[in-house]
């Protein structure tokens, strides 16, 4: 009735949502202003509607994309943002009257970065629901890594071609996975259209492929490389433009946003170009490709990539029975599925492939704990150990031999006249050569599940290529530096050799001898069969051509050699772990170390050689200490490297390198190689100057676990057990055939 007080509903604020919007909005724009909100009444924009939900009686808050509302800092602190601040208040008079509840597929935030990156888990976690149960129960698509096979290929490399700082062309690799996602997506359009065309062809089902880019200068030629190269018009391809964060301008996103959120609905565009994964909300479910140029190692960031493409595309309940088929065969029967609704496909990229073995195995979650206050607690049993007193008595050092200044190459030239042809003929390897370009396949990425083989025709090699090919091979051989201390500034050369008559050497072995008969990598896809892992073919030359090296460098007179002495004095501290170290009477140092894992040989050794009278002085060598007593050997996949002894052993006559083993790793192929190449440097030192090797006749000894128990046990001293353990040139050439294999 008129000029009655109006009664407050009955209702509830579920039956009746009006009225609370009424209770915590009294007044509406005034319609003279046009309905324009600034014309509210000032007092009811200052926290009105915080007092209003902190007087309720009770309240349940649910808040999605949790992680943006916590912040976990160092040693677990939590630092809250302002709308948690705000809960937090309006959740204080309720007490057990107020719930929270947060969803997140993040629930973590990073400290730190590369090895020392940490994640920081929030500590009211009470559900885990991961990506594979959630893949399992059919909720977001199953993800497969579509994998390029390693037979007659090229490396991949992931970031584009720069000039300083500015791109100038993408790089093969980059076009490669370009090509093959174009070609899986074609796949997916064709099968999708199949399925959902109506009467008059039109489909309702269109996939898309995102690509994410290192940066806003590459984006533009992968779309000039879609467009160009690829065929693709204009509207296939979308670009959006972001900053380094992500960040679109406002203005440029409330002219994209539309056209970027139905893209579901159109055919065009088929192809979404971006910097990062666009901001969220992004709320697509036709993403079935994505191509990740981005070579990031952050795990948020992988995870917020693979989730614009996780949302389910076939949700029509016609669909599900097959999709359930489709996981039983990709999951459990390891079978190819018998078609590719919700599947997801990411183009191979090694940072997702270990991401994602990561995020499956159970157990690996980390979590950080409060910094220690206290130094001794930083540092933990780590102590500082230096020279003892008299460690004079008890120096060594290493001989460096170096060459006259005037002796730089080889006094013959670099020949390919001694090195090996590949042992299988030209003919049989080019039947392996597939005829379809590259082949990429499709695995399931819970279960490893294989399926699903197309090819990408790429016509990438060229000269500029082949060029490239011999450059990595050439580095990957002589990038050997010898180090000289810690501390250094700088490093010298280890080999002494122009790099340009390395690559002619190959270029010559390739062409002349590798294959008994002449050989051009340039004609047809000739340059394939090099690329061939199964064969070994690169590591079959890389090992001729180190071993050509290796040859050079040690055809020394060392008669007038210089030699450089190095004493281990010169590296007057070195740090241990109290706990895995002894007090040692007959080193430089008072104590030396052993390793905590594994080390109960070279402890016993220790203490076994420390207690004999006819030892002079001993070192256990520490290689990132004493980094310049190493040893160049040719390892077992051709390439050249370091070998570090473990102890140095001095009696009244002889210098012993001892290297310790466990029985099981003494027939260990590259342990085989270091002990031929020690006794190549043994022999050389052995030539040189009596006052340039310590007045000493050095032996190298391989001194297993087992002997050294059993003769030490019997009474035998330590020059009886080296003695009986000591290699020579006699004993490798009599048990080894091949020098070099």
């Amino acid at each position: 009735m008129a000029g009655e007080e109006e009664k407050p509903s009955d209702k509830s604020p579920i039956e009746d949502p009006a009225a609370v919007i009424k209770d915590v909005l009294p007044i509406t724009p005034g319609k003279a202003a046009g309905n324009a909100l600034d014309s509210l009444d000032s007092q009811y924009l200052r926290g009105r509607e915080i007092e209003y939900l902190a007087n309720l009686p009770d309240l349940v808050v649910f808040n999605d994309e949790a992680h943006h509302i916590h912040e976990v800092k160092r040693g677990g602190e939590i630092f809250e943002v302002q709308w948690q601040r705000s809960l937090l208040q309006i959740s204080e008079p309720k007490k057990e009257n107020f719930i929270q509840i947060d969803f997140s597929a993040t629930p973590y935030s990073v400290t730190g970065s590369g090895q020392k990156r940490t994640k920081h888990f929030f500590p009211h976690i009470v559900v885990n629901f991961d990506l594979k149960t959630s893949i399992r129960h059919g909720l977001v698509k199953t993800i497969a890594l579509d994998r390029r096979k390693e037979v007659a290929t090229m490396q991949l490399d992931f970031k584009a071609v720069r000039e300083g700082k500015d791109v100038v062309s993408l790089s093969d690799g980059q076009k490669i996975m370009l090509r093959a996602g174009l070609q899986k997506l074609n796949i997916l359009e064709k099968e999708f259209v199949d399925l959902t065309s109506d009467e008059e062809g039109v489909s309702s089902k269109h996939p898309k492929m995102m690509v994410i880019c290192e940066d806003t200068k590459v984006a533009p030629f992968v779309t000039d490389f879609l467009i160009k190269s690829e065929g693709l018009s204009e509207d296939d391809v979308m670009e959006i433009h972001s900053d380094r964060k992500g960040n679109i301008p406002q203005k440029e996103w409330d002219e994209t946003k539309q056209r970027l959120f139905n893209i579901d609905k159109h055919k065009s565009p088929r192809v979404i170009v971006s910097v990062l994964m666009l901001r969220e909300g992004f709320d697509v479910n036709n993403i079935c490709v994505i191509v990740p140029l981005r070579s990031t190692t952050s795990h948020i960031l992988l995870e917020q990539t693979i989730g614009r493409g996780l949302r389910l595309m076939w949700r029509e309940p016609i669909f599900e029975e097959v999709k359930a088929e489709n996981r039983i065969r990709l999951l459990d029967k390891k079978e190819e599925p018998i078609n590719y609704l919700d599947i997801l496909s990411i183009v191979e990229h090694p940072a997702f492939i270990e991401f994602y073995e990561k995020l499956i195995d159970e157990g690996t979650v980390g979590t950080a704990e409060k910094p220690p206050t206290e130094r001794e607690n930083i540092l933990g049993d780590i102590i500082n150990v230096g020279l003892r007193e008299d460690y004079e008595k008890y120096d060594f050092y290493w001989p460096l031999i170096i060459r006259e200044s005037e002796e730089n190459l080889a006094p013959t030239e670099l020949s390919f006249d001694n090195m090996e042809p590949f042992p299988v003929a030209l003919e049989d390897l080019e039947k392996l050569i597939p005829k379809e370009g590259d082949v990429f396949y499709s695995e399931e990425v819970t279960v490893r599940t294989r399926f699903g083989e197309y090819s990408v025709t790429a016509d990438i090699f060229n000269a500029n290529s082949y060029n490239e090919f011999l450059a990595k091979l050439v580095r990957g051989v002589t990038s050997m530096l010898i180090p000289m201390g810690r501390k250094r500034k700088k490093s010298f050369p280890r080999l002494q050799v122009n790099t340009a008559e390395i690559a002619k050497l190959t270029d010559d072995y390739i062409r002349h001898k590798l294959f008994d008969q002449e050989f051009n990598p340039m004609v047809e896809d000739n340059w394939r069969i090099l690329f061939l892992s199964e064969s070994k073919i690169l590591s079959h030359i890389i090992k001729n051509v180190s071993k050509a090296i290796y040859e050079m460098q040690n055809n020394v007179d060392v008669t007038e050699a210089e030699v450089i002495k190095k004493p281990f004095s010169d590296v007057a501290e070195i740090k241990m772990r109290e706990n895995f170290c002894l007090d040692i009477s007959k080193a430089i140092y008072e104590k030396l170390a052993y390793p905590s894992n594994k080390g109960g040989f070279e402890k016993a050794f220790i203490e076994f050689v420390d207690k004999d009278s006819e030892v002079h002085s001993f070192l256990k060598i520490n290689e990132i200490y004493h980094d310049f007593a190493h040893i160049t050997y040719i390892r077992e996949d051709g390439l050249l490297s370091h070998y570090y002894p473990d102890f140095l052993v001095r009696t009244s006559n002889k210098v012993y390198l001892v290297e310790t083993k466990a029985q099981k790793d003494v027939n260990n192929p590259n342990v085989q190689q270091k002990r031929r190449a020690t006794i190549d440097w043994i022999d050389k030192i052995n030539q040189l100057k009596p006052e340039d090797r310590l007045y000493s006749q050095w032996t190298y000894v391989l001194l297993g676990e087992n002997t050294f128990y059993e003769l030490s046990e019997k009474g035998a001293d330590t020059v009886d057990i080296l003695e009986y353990e000591k290699k020579t040139r006699g004993q490798i050439e009599g048990t080894l055939e091949d020098y070099f294999i």
